[in-house]
């Protein structure tokens, strides 16, 4: 399905199941190429759930405010996230896939009577919350054909219904 390039077959404990690096590599390939599918982008986030290291309740904690950081409700080390987050670029840039920021924001906020917007309240993914590592875990991969692709069925859907 597909080609895996690695020499190593360290073993990974991945929530209780070990797992080598070339299969993990597999398990996160695997997880990007099936969203873009589907939707036409992957997102690290989706990623990380696709693979098992983050529950979507803990997913769903971090972006209603009640966990600090996405990387604290992580099942594995950061030197696994690190490793995730490398195969994720390593896909996405074989795959001609286009890179594009996304701001994660806190869901669930509230707005003051008689005030205009709800507050903006940005999401934190890494402890450290350096830049550089944020930006790659807000970073979506477009597949832009796919997503060209997706938006003809869906049209075309539409003008059989009489949209």
């Amino acid at each position: 399905m597909f080609p895996v390039v690695d020499n190593s077959n360290r073993e990974i404990d991945f929530g209780g199941d070990t797992v080598t690096d070339s299969e993990l590599i597999g398990k996160v390939h695997s997880a990007v190429y099936h969203q873009c599918q589907q939707r036409g982008y992957a997102a690290p986030v989706d990623v990380l759930m696709d693979v098992g290291v983050l529950s979507k309740q803990k997913y769903e904690e971090w972006r209603y405010g009640k966990v600090s950081y996405l990387e604290q409700v992580c099942t594995c080390n950061l030197r696994k996230l690190s490793f995730i987050m490398s195969q994720i670029r390593k896909y996405a840039e074989k795959s001609n896939l286009k890179p594009s920021f996304c701001y994660y924001k806190q869901w669930g906020t509230k707005k003051k009577s008689g005030q205009g917007r709800k507050p903006v309240i940005p999401l934190r993914f890494s402890k450290s919350g350096k830049e550089d590592i944020e930006r790659a875990y807000a970073t979506h991969f477009v597949d832009v054909k796919r997503t060209e692709q997706i938006k003809k069925e869906g049209q075309d859907k539409l003008d059989r219904e009489g949209g």
